[in-house]
């Protein structure tokens, strides 16, 4: 007789964040990916402006790929606390 849990190899449609190793932390490697975005940003490089400031600013200097990045994270982090998601999972986090 099999085993009921089986190991999902579920993974992200954007290959920069299936790099990253798995740490246990929620919604981590989406957070490591998410801050290497804004840090890679020309806001950042260019600009030096503080990421906060950077993403507050929607002025076309952060890629949309790092907004897309932050939908997910924000998503990911208000599954943790959503009692549905101890049935359906975390949204975003494999």
């Amino acid at each position: 007789m099999g085993s009921l849990h089986t190991q999902s190899t579920q993974e992200y449609a954007d290959e920069t964040v299936n790099t990253h190793e798995k740490t246990g932390i929620a919604c981590d490697r989406l957070r490591m990916e998410l801050k290497r975005c804004i840090k890679e940003s020309a806001c950042v490089q260019l600009d030096r402006r503080p990421a906060a400031e950077c993403i507050k600013s929607h002025d076309g200097r952060v890629p949309d790929r790092c907004f897309i990045l932050l939908t997910s994270f924000s998503d990911c982090k208000r599954s943790m606390v959503d009692m549905r998601s101890r049935f359906r999972g975390r949204k975003g986090d494999l």
